[in-house]
């Protein structure tokens, strides 16, 4: 399992939502690349930026700051969200040099664009799915669907999709541990390798989190945590890397 920092942009600063209310931030820093260099340091291994201005803008908002930080660490693995809508935008952030894109809200409204993206650049494509009890949210959250989250990821499980990254809406930014039994189930029946998101606060939820490892966990995401240091980022990187091993 890989521990991986978010760096969540706004208005070019760092910042941490609550539920996903742009209204309800908290700012830990106005140099994006200088976070970057921080969590890197402490040995992480990749790193997960979400442009939050693109995600309620459609487009990217915040990608001169993603180019800086792919421009100074050309073999960090780094994973994009936010506003990622078209193949344009996919390209351009490939060619910037980060590893994957993470496509959300369009994933859920148009589900034949992610299997086109995945055609188009093979290897490159995440899923964002992030639910409220168990049902998809878009639009920055702002909408709630009708489609369960399982069932989404049984509908990409064919095309080529290089993990789902899981948010559960309910616990992201609240620091009140991982959906764990939620995380699991996605993994399991939707065949797809999850990044589990919302949520990891401390060692006791990576613990937790990595009892179902073996379901088809890849990782976990984690924000607030970090910034607020309840969890540390070489410790639980440590950590994991010693259940590699085991």
């Amino acid at each position: 399992m890989l521990i991986i920092p978010a760096i969540d942009l706004k208005d070019g600063k760092c910042v941490r939502l609550r539920q996903g209310k742009m209204d309800d931030s908290t700012e830990y820093g106005d140099d994006p690349v200088a976070m970057a260099d921080r969590w890197v340091d402490a040995g992480a291994r990749r790193l997960h930026l979400v442009d939050l201005n693109g995600a309620f803008a459609g487009e990217p908002v915040n990608g001169e700051i993603v180019r800086a930080i792919a421009t100074k660490y050309p073999n960090l693995p780094i994973q994009i969200g936010g506003g990622i809508r078209s193949a344009e935008t996919i390209e351009a952030y490939l060619k910037a040099g980060v590893q994957w894109v993470i496509i959300g809200t369009k994933a859920v409204k148009e589900p034949e664009f992610v299997t086109e993206m995945c055609k188009q650049f093979p290897g490159h494509i995440i899923v964002g799915l992030d639910a409220k009890d168990g049902r998809v949210a878009t639009d920055g959250w702002a909408e709630v669907s009708e489609v369960m989250a399982t069932d989404l990821a049984k509908r990409f499980a064919n095309d080529g999709v290089e993990a789902i990254v899981y948010t559960d809406i309910s616990r992201d930014g609240m620091m009140q541990g991982v959906n764990v039994e939620a995380t699991a189930a996605l993994a399991e029946e939707g065949g797809i390798p999850v990044i589990a998101s919302g949520g990891v606060t401390n060692m006791d939820d990576l613990k937790r989190l990595a009892t179902v490892a073996d379901k088809g966990i890849l990782g976990a995401i984690t924000g607030r945590a970090i910034y607020e240091g309840t969890l540390d980022v070489s410790e639980a990187q440590a950590y994991c890397d010693s259940l590699n091993k085991a």
